[in-house]
């Protein structure tokens, strides 16, 4: 129901898709860009062309014409022709146009590849914090769940101890009342201030036991007012089989954080790889095909001009940049090798914490059974104390101790084997093998 219905899984989901979507930018750079264009023109006066005024020269010229009384030559004097100043009118001032556009990178040193890189490990590393927070689910799950056992468990005992007390206050004032005089009077007293103070103890642990309950509640998902009663009325023990080298290569195999920083490595790579490219030159195909509509036929609309297709290759050489792109494969170089010794960091402190959690497992299992001995011991002596005291053989005070030290030693003990679960539940968030064993279970 947690990883169904808890709050803190769709975020993580919506920061995968993110992380795909800007992968798939970084993929649209190996297609071609193709855009459409459209658009309506209107000048305040059509578009002319002024041609100046010229005059030129004509040289004298003689021509010979056959007569009928022979070749006779004319002579044409030289004269001088003057053009006026003529206004040509080239377009209509409305004009619409349309035009498709389309460029194509062929080459560009590897700065797609560095993109398509990066993109690819943002999204394994929001994938692994998305992992990452199905294990936390799981794991505040199992606490809050054997916590809830455990608030129900305490207060009982502080139930059962009360009942038992009230019980001995009833005997105390008897005995004080009835009895030979041993039992007096401070004695009734000092048991009735021990009871009504474990009174309001038991009314702490009944908030306890009702909060545990509705934080269990709000970790699965579920509204503020409700509650989850556990089914168990007692937490399991069973005694951790693996050992300490498991664990930890384990972790470096499937932690969601030891795997977030191994995404990081490949996206700084990339990262150095879309530096370098601007050493390199680019290399585009381009495309054109265009049309426009304009009511003029004649000047520079003629049928050729309004519509035609163009298509070239581009490059684009760097040659000095101030240094910029240099410096920038220096960052990209340095952030790398901050990333992979971070790394190493890392690895030692995931040991450290594996080691830490592996230790406090072994000594809670050894807890278990001195608190589990201590306990059966405290039920046997309030027996025995409880049964000597109706015949007045031992004092008021070594009763009330008895019983106190009953009720906190099985409260330590249930507090072991909560601590044993709770760190077996932490343990499975460091390995981070807990949703891989749930998928292979289902």
């Amino acid at each position: 129901m947690a990883l169904k219905n808890n709050h803190r899984r769709p975020a993580s989901r919506y920061a995968v898709e993110m992380a795909e979507a800007q992968h798939r930018q970084a993929l649209a750079g190996y297609w071609p860009q193709v855009t459409a264009k459209g658009g309506f023109t209107r000048m305040d006066e059509p578009t002319n062309f002024l041609f100046p005024a010229k005059s030129f020269n004509v040289p004298a010229t003689t021509v010979t014409v056959a007569t009928p009384m022979g070749p006779m030559p004319i002579t044409t004097p030289a004269q001088e022709m003057q053009i006026p100043e003529q206004d040509v009118k080239i377009m209509d001032r409305d004009t619409y146009f349309a035009s498709v556009e389309a460029t194509w990178l062929l080459y560009d040193g590897g700065m797609r590849k560095g993109y398509r890189e990066q993109a690819k490990s943002l999204v394994d590393m929001m994938k692994q914090e998305s992992r990452r927070t199905d294990l936390e689910i799981v794991d505040s799950v199992t606490r809050l769940y054997y916590g809830a056992v455990l608030a129900a468990q305490l207060h009982s005992i502080a139930k059962d101890t009360l009942e038992r007390m009230e019980a001995t206050l009833n005997l105390t004032e008897t005995m004080y009342k009835e009895g030979s005089g041993r039992v007096k009077k401070t004695d009734f007293l000092g048991n009735k201030v021990m009871v009504e103070s474990l009174r309001s103890m038991v009314a702490l642990l009944e908030k306890n036991a009702l909060i545990a309950r509705a934080a269990l509640a709000n970790t699965m998902g579920l509204p503020w007012n409700d509650s989850v009663t556990p089914a168990e009325t007692a937490m399991p023990f069973t005694p951790f089989p693996d050992n300490l080298e498991h664990l930890v290569s384990s972790a470096y195999r499937f932690n969601p954080d030891w795997a977030k920083i191994e995404a990081g490595i490949s996206a700084a790579q990339g990262a150095i790889r879309t530096a370098v490219s601007e050493h390199y030159p680019k290399l585009a195909l381009t495309g054109e095909l265009h049309k426009w509509w304009n009511d003029y036929n004649t000047g520079a609309v003629t049928d050729e001009n309004k519509e035609g297709w163009s298509v070239g290759i581009g490059i684009e050489i760097p040659i000095f940049s101030g240094f910029l792109t240099q410096n920038k494969v220096s960052e990209a170089k340095a952030r790398l090798a901050k990333i992979k010794e971070e790394q190493l960091l890392f690895k030692e402190g995931i040991g450290l914490q594996i080691r830490d959690t592996f230790l406090s497992l072994n000594a809670a299992e050894k807890s278990y059974q001195a608190t589990l001995e201590a306990m059966n011991a405290a039920v046997e002596n309030r027996d025995l104390n409880t049964r000597a005291y109706r015949h007045e053989l031992v004092e008021t005070e070594d009763v009330i101790r008895a019983q106190l030290m009953e009720s906190f030693m099985a409260a330590q003990h249930y507090k072991t084997r909560y601590d044993h679960l709770a760190l077996r539940s932490r343990l499975k968030l460091l390995v981070g093998t807990e949703i891989q064993h749930k998928l292979i279970r289902q």
